[in-house]
């Protein structure tokens, strides 16, 4: 399966204009692209602290946008956990008090925790879409970029301490 040339755009547009928003955001440290060679899921990687990221990935089969935060370091990916833990709180209200002071409103969103292919370890909120030509709304790229504050403002203290000289 394979996208058509104006989905394509659809897509591209979508991720220059979400890393455009970010590029010059100083928390973080570099903006990378990793996307499966089957172009199932194509990533946009935010660096908020060494091996963490905050990550905007599409979806383009399913169809879905999916926002989160990931690392490839087991240990770091504890660290995230004992947040979540050390608030009280269930993976969905953590995440929303997150998104709640960034100014989104939405009672228990769906987060995932999961390991994928045996190496990235993410915590992340799928945004579901009817077709790609949502990837073209004002409304979805607000709500893509205040999830993607809110994972930020969720685990700000993790990634502080995860990013202090040891």
């Amino acid at each position: 399966m394979s996208l058509d040339a104006a989905q394509l755009e659809l897509v591209t547009n979508f991720r220059e204009r979400m890393e455009g928003e970010f590029r010059a955001d100083d928390r973080f440290a570099s903006i990378a692209r990793l996307d499966r060679p089957d172009g199932s899921t194509l990533a946009s990687r935010f660096e908020v602290a060494p091996q963490i990221w905050l990550e905007l990935a599409i979806r383009p089969f399913v169809p879905q946008v999916r926002v989160g935060i990931v690392t490839d370091d087991r240990w770091k990916s504890e660290d995230l956990e004992q947040a979540i833990e050390d608030s009280g709180d269930e993976m969905d209200e953590f995440v929303e008090f997150g998104l709640d002071s960034v100014g989104l409103r939405w009672p228990a969103p769906p987060v995932e925790h999961y390991r994928d292919q045996g190496k990235y370890y993410y915590f992340a909120t799928p945004l579901e879409i009817a077709s790609l030509s949502e990837l073209a709304s004002p409304e979805l790229t607000a709500k893509v970029r205040k999830t993607l504050d809110g994972y930020y403002e969720a685990f700000r203290g993790a990634i502080e301490r995860l990013k202090a000289p040891a």
